[in-house]
């Protein structure tokens, strides 16, 4: 075979071979997007055989929550009427460790669990120690003094001398550790002698001693498996579609997720609605922006200023009333009566006469905002951070002495961040299954199908090239015999014409 035909060979076999990669490319454009839809769907939904299975039931992210105190300055100058000046502490942080058990998968598409929660100290990242002493007012004296305001005289004084006489003040002094995880207090164990039914908590009074070692509720979500535009959403909690803490049907709702993983394939205009236990209400996170943690794309989300916003600045949140300034939400009624309030950490985002009204707080975005870094395409958190702060209302109540004259004031008791990254691992297997593998097929179709069609070329430009050479060698060749041609008729004219004396001759005559 010569080498004209072994070229001719080669540029078909290119050609055929381009021809092959652009069809595959083409193909794959069409197909690789369901394929990748359905690669996400199958390991994103609460399924044993999925990816992310081992994730949801016991979450590998280390989550921490760290925990400052605002220590109460001047307690006597506050019971004489003066402005309290508070002193943040901390952070003291613990290692939260998260679990589910009692998993069962129902016949309606949805898997009912208990979520656990532990908490373990970490000295080395608190700044301070559990046995560090804090001054706070005490929750429990003025909780019931703000219950008795409205009653009779005579029930005040006597619940007055009862405090005299088991020793309550209206501030107590504490250590970390009893605030946080609960204490022996006279008072609580009076009630429950006496008034058994009384109290719903039995035994140490604690701001988390109802958190640790124990479960969340019962939740029930859909699985996805079946219905996917359900995905996640939570179905019922401790058996309820909705809770009766607040006072109208929207706030009442649960409405969104149980906090740990959403629908995938998110845009800009989606939200992160989901279910507090601990709020005791569902909330909705707005989108911010697009952000990158760790190599993968994720979305932003924050709490919309409207969050805690009173019924006033934001009628949908009536239902939450009575409410007080805007920017804090009362959770009394799902706190056992408590004049408790939820908001952003030192009052963030909240009228600012409530952090006037307190010297020593600061109220800062970055400090002070929560977020949620979300894995658009999979609905999976990858870096979070939740901040909140509980406040206590508090006033001097008439025929109570223990409250003197206490000023109307919210007043800071703790703010907690909880918060987790996912790393290690878990992070690697997310990012080649879920990323990098997906990012490989979709500019792998596009390569495919420039590739082919560059290879297409290679043929055409060899037909047209032997074309150019052909009618290159036809014009030589053509050119070549006209000139043979008249050589030729030229030597004849030389062999037949007369010679030249001849000529001269003839014309003389």
């Amino acid at each position: 075979m010569g080498s004209r035909a072994r070229a001719r060979w080669a540029a078909t076999g290119l050609g055929v071979f381009g021809l092959l990669c652009a069809v595959l490319g083409a193909v794959m454009i069409l197909v690789v997007p369901s394929l990748m839809k359905q690669q996400v769907l199958k390991n994103v939904r609460i399924d044993p055989s999925s990816l992310s299975f081992n994730m949801w039931k016991e979450i590998p992210v280390p989550f921490y929550m760290s925990v400052y105190f605002f220590h109460v300055v001047n307690p006597s100058e506050v019971l004489k009427g003066e402005k309290p000046q508070v002193w943040e502490r901390g952070p003291y942080v613990y290692r939260e460790f998260r679990y589910k058990t009692n998993i069962t998968f129902n016949d309606n598409d949805t898997v009912s669990f208990l979520e656990y929660r532990s908490f373990q100290f970490q000295p080395d990242k608190s700044h301070g120690s559990e046995s560090d002493y804090i001054v706070m007012p005490n929750i429990l004296v003025l909780t019931a003094a703000s219950m008795m305001e409205n009653k009779p005289m005579s029930l005040k004084v006597f619940l007055s001398l009862t405090f005299s006489t088991l020793g309550q003040r209206a501030f107590v002094n504490r250590t970390v550790g009893e605030f946080l995880w609960g204490y022996d207090d006279p008072l609580m164990n009076f009630i429950n002698q006496y008034f058994p039914n009384a109290l719903p908590v039995k035994g140490k009074f604690g701001l988390f001693s109802e958190l640790n070692n124990t479960d969340s509720g019962l939740f029930t979500v859909f699985t996805g498996v079946k219905d996917f535009s359900k995905i996640h959403l939570v179905d019922k909690w401790k058996g309820l579609s909705k809770v009766n803490y607040w006072h109208s049907d929207q706030c009442n709702m649960i409405n969104g997720t149980s906090g740990q993983m959403w629908a995938p394939f998110m845009t800009p205009e989606s939200s992160l609605e989901f279910y507090s236990p601990d709020a005791c209400r569902s909330m909705k996170l707005i989108y911010k922006e697009e952000s990158v943690f760790e190599g993968i794309p994720t979305y932003r989300f924050v709490a919309p200023p409207t969050l805690f916003a009173n019924g006033s600045v934001y009628p949908p949140n009536e239902g939450f009333c009575p409410c007080l300034d805007s920017g804090i939400q009362n959770v009394s009624s799902c706190r056992f009566g408590a004049p408790l309030f939820l908001s952003h950490p030192h009052f963030y985002n909240a009228d600012p006469v409530l952090a006037e009204a307190v010297l020593g707080l600061h109220p800062d975005k970055k400090e002070h905002s929560l977020f949620l870094d979300i894995h658009p395409v999979t609905g999976i958190p990858m870096n979070c951070s939740v901040k909140l702060q509980l406040s206590l209302f508090m006033k001097a109540v008439k025929g109570i002495g223990q409250t003197g004259n206490i000023n109307p004031v919210v007043m800071p008791l703790v703010w907690f961040e909880e918060r987790g990254a996912m790393e290690g691992e878990p992070l690697h297997t997310f990012y080649m299954q879920l990323v990098l593998l997906p990012m490989v097929l979709h500019y792998g179709q596009y390569v495919l199908l420039a590739l082919g069609c560059a290879l297409l070329l290679v043929p055409v430009l060899y037909q047209l090239r032997s074309q150019e050479k052909c009618y290159l060698f036809w014009s030589t060749s053509k050119k070549g015999s006209k000139e043979q041609e008249a050589t030729q008729a030229y030597s004849e004219s030389l062999m037949t014409a007369p010679p030249k004396g001849t000529v001269l001759q003839e014309a003389r005559l």
